[in-house]
């Protein structure tokens, strides 16, 4: 695959943003272009823009992409020739930056994957933006600055056109969007409402739609009425045995479709016998070293490496750190509180040797929310009905995103500016990179942080109970898979690892 500039994303970043393009569409067009800027690199292209448009569409057909899918790999495309024509470039027309000629048929040859749809982690991870500076530096221009210029927004700062930031999760998982069949739709909007009611996340909302989608074409769109127990041992057996899915994955879509048949189809599921399960296999959690998490933060710019040192410091969830307010931070006892899975809150003490990044972030959050409220912002979004009861609470300080996102997001009916926390994704694109430059020999996610967390504390002799506390886990038996060669001691008072020697 061609390897594309950063900075070239981050400018077809902000064109769509200009040109009011869904936020929920931004990691798909970064790949159509990616795709397209690599056909261009192999295959000879005509120098008419639509031209080669055609014959990209022509590939990506011959690959099994959907007509919707690539009528939004040409309307990417085109947004790219617009971006161009907009900086004044249109002389160098589609092939300027990471384009370049090919010599020779011969090596334009490409195999039978390169134009194939990557994952989202993949699709992240490509596009990520170079981080580079030290981290003491960071750090003292964090303190000695805590009013990060990056993250205010003016007049001319780019705003998303929907909220389609909140519903992305949903609409990625086809739970909105329509099928050829009206029952199957109505079956997921009854499922889906089923969720809400219950006031599961966002995450298992889309899990269950997509695997519930799935099941759906796997059956060729036969009506919902008709479903029985049998198409359920069908489906599963074909994920255990023509798939090869891992034990975890294949239970992920038995509980998905227990739930879609309960709730969105109002019938009885029935027994399963004799259905090949996948093998269960040992999982030992990735753990780092204090020495390579050190080497990963130097790689970090501000503010991922902030969240690197929560994630470990106090053994988030990604989510969990990305969705902290203001008012989770309580410094006179040193504490954070924690909004975890299944509403479930938990308190887990702060790393003292951070104190201060996290004062200086919560001035940094002060100066951004003096700015937003000074242009006229309608707040950030908050869980469900708190802002039809305490109307003035999105504009409230203590409600404010630990980590908000740099932009406005306009979002309703009302075209409301909003603000949101950090996206998911910009952290993901930024690990992978820092991970790559640190040369780190492991697979590090953002969770691998969580992990080495409670392995840590075991290593130091803390009591396993008070790991399972801090971690917010029900049972105890999630917490002993960290004890798999570490001897347990106990020590009663908990400490953050990251305040460690």
């Amino acid at each position: 695959m061609l390897l594309i500039p950063n900075t070239l994303f981050t400018e077809y970043d902000a064109h769509l943003n200009k040109m009011k393009i869904p936020m929920a569409r931004f990691t798909e067009y970064k790949k159509w272009l990616r795709y397209y800027l690599d056909f261009c690199d192999k295959y000879p292209a005509p120098d008419a823009k639509s031209g080669r448009i055609r014959l990209f569409c022509e590939k990506l057909k011959e690959k099994k992409q959907s007509v919707a899918q690539r009528e939004r790999a040409a309307h990417a495309v085109s947004l790219y020739f617009e971006m161009l024509n907009h900086r004044g470039a249109s002389s160098q027309d589609g092939n300027s930056g990471p384009v370049k000629e090919a010599a020779s048929p011969a090596e334009r040859v490409q195999s039978e994957n390169d134009l194939a749809p990557k994952s989202d982690e993949e699709a992240n991870n490509h596009n990520a933006i170079e981080n580079d500076g030290s981290a003491a530096s960071r750090r003292e221009q964090l303190i000695s600055q805590p009013t990060q210029e990056s993250y205010f927004v003016s007049d001319e700062s780019p705003r998303y056109s929907t909220d389609a930031t909140r519903r992305s999760q949903f609409i990625e998982a086809g739970y909105q969007e329509r099928s050829v069949s009206p029952e199957w739709d109505k079956a997921l909007e009854n499922m889906a409402a089923e969720i809400k009611v219950r006031h599961y996340s966002r995450k298992t909302l889309q899990t269950y739609a997509t695997w519930t989608r799935n099941f759906q074409k796997f059956l060729k769109n036969k009506v919902p009425a008709e479903l029985s127990t049998e198409d359920v041992k069908e489906y599963l057996t074909f994920l255990a045995v023509k798939c090869k899915v891992a034990a975890s994955t294949q239970n992920q879509a038995f509980n998905s479709l227990l739930f879609f048949y309960r709730h969105g189809l109002k019938s009885e599921f029935g027994e399963l016998r004799g259905v090949p399960r996948a093998k269960k296999s040992l999982y030992i959690p990735t753990v780092l070293s204090r020495a390579e998490i050190d080497a990963i933060l130097k790689q970090l710019s501000y503010p991922h490496n902030l969240v690197v040192k929560m994630l470990f410091g106090c053994g988030l969830r990604l989510f969990e750190c990305l969705q902290l307010r203001v008012r989770d931070f309580n410094f006179d006892a040193g504490m954070l509180t924690v909004h975890g899975k299944g509403k479930k809150d938990r308190a887990v003490p702060l790393p003292a040797s951070i104190i201060q990044e996290l004062q200086a972030q919560i001035r940094v959050v002060g100066e951004l929310h003096e700015q937003d409220l000074a242009a006229g912002y309608d707040g950030v979004f908050l869980d469900d009905a708190v802002e039809k009861k305490y109307p003035n609470a999105p504009k409230e300080f203590i409600h404010q995103w630990f980590f908000p996102m740099k932009y406005l997001t306009v979002a309703g009916e009302n075209s409301e500016r909003r603000r949101y926390h950090l996206h998911e994704s910009d952290f993901q694109e930024a690990l992978y990179y820092a991970v790559r430059k640190a040369k780190i020999p492991k697979k590090v996610t953002s969770h691998i942080f969580r992990h080495s967390f409670a392995t840590h504390l075991l290593q130091a002799g803390y009591d396993i109970r008070v790991i399972q506390q801090l971690l917010g886990h029900s049972s105890l038996k999630t917490t002993m898979i960290y004890t798999h060669c570490v001897p347990v001691r106990t020590i009663k008072e908990p400490k953050s690892p990251l305040d460690f020697d």
